[in-house]
């Protein structure tokens, strides 16, 4: 088969899986700026509308839910600015009773009133912190036990490691339990430290530092030792420097796994003040259960910060996997 058509043939297959995983998000953002009466009709799928009509009477221009026609008088409800019906059956003559048809129409205020409905605030702050402390004490316990399993000798370092990896194929609802009880009797229940301590450690980040730092060449270490670095001297000096897209790699991945955080933090915290954001959404969708177009717009802005971190961090991610392989 001729190069140029097989590249285009696998093109044209990515572009069309990737479009179709982008189009919930689209569908999201759309409903997102719509009004939710024109939510409810479901007449546009994903470009914002909104039709109203409006009773003109020469002096005095008011928006209107039109009701029937009867000859020559329109019925109609007179609406207050926030959509809210104050008068109804009004008659008015059909020539002053107008349809109004806006293409697009982006309600931004969504995302403001969404926002205030609950204390999101609140909700992100507390994300920021769990998962950049998280993100540090990730980075510290796994460089320091990946370089122990890739560069020191001990007995049974194949065995802790590979005994380390088989706990990834364990789901969290299985330890849930458990650890709701431990965490019970240190009086840890219901703070910061049962959302940041358990999640300072990461079995595939672990991996991840110690198949690059097994594929670093051991002259580096060798010339480290000759010129006096000692074992935290290698490390600080030779490896970090040199694990610059693994960290990138480590850092987009703990704080999308914190970000996304719902199970964890829902069992082992109650107050108000210290919910993060994902189960601040679960309750903000009790509330606005009926009001599609704010819970599509919480969800955008909760998404947004996110993708956008992991767009800036792409080039690294892909770095890393390069260099890092799955390679012994």
């Amino acid at each position: 088969m001729n190069e140029k058509l097989r590249m285009s043939i696998i093109y044209t297959v990515l572009s069309v899986f990737g479009l179709v995983m982008i189009v919930p998000f689209i569908w999201m953002i759309s409903t997102a700026l719509m009004t939710q009466s024109e939510f409810n009709k479901h007449e546009s799928t994903f470009i914002p509308k909104e039709e109203y009509h409006v009773w003109d009477d020469g002096s005095v221009k008011q928006k209107v839910l039109f009701v029937m026609d009867k000859g020559d008088i329109s019925i109609v409800h007179l609406l207050d600015k926030d959509g809210k019906i104050v008068e109804e059956y009004k008659e008015a003559p059909r020539s002053q009773v107008t349809k109004v048809k806006k293409v697009p129409s982006f309600h931004w205020a969504n995302f403001l009133k969404a926002f205030k409905k609950v204390p999101f605030g609140i909700y992100f702050a507390n994300t920021l912190y769990v998962s950049f402390i998280s993100l540090i004490g990730v980075l510290i316990t796994s460089m320091l036990a990946a370089y122990a399993f890739a560069r020191m000798e001990f007995i049974g370092r194949d065995f802790f490691f590979y005994l380390f990896l088989s706990m990834m194929m364990v789901p969290e609802p299985i330890y849930l339990i458990s650890s709701y009880v431990l965490l019970d009797k240190i009086n840890w229940l219901d703070t910061y430290q049962a959302l940041i301590v358990p999640w300072c450690v990461n079995i595939f980040t672990i991996f991840l530092f110690r198949q690059h730092f097994k594929s670093l060449p051991q002259e580096l270490f060798d010339a480290a030792a000759i010129d006096g670095c000692g074992t935290f001297g290698i490390l600080w000096r030779i490896m970090i420097p040199l694990s610059k897209p693994i960290i990138a790699t480590a850092s987009i991945f703990s704080l999308i796994g914190s970000w996304n955080s719902f199970m964890w933090p829902l069992v082992m915290t109650n107050r108000p003040e210290l919910r993060v954001l994902q189960v601040g959404l679960s309750y903000f969708n009790q509330e606005a259960s009926t009001q599609t177009t704010l819970l599509m717009a919480a969800s955008t802005f909760s998404i947004v910060p996110i993708l956008i971190l992991f767009f800036m961090a792409q080039k690294q991610i892909i770095a890393s996997y390069a260099k890092a392989g799955l390679k012994d």
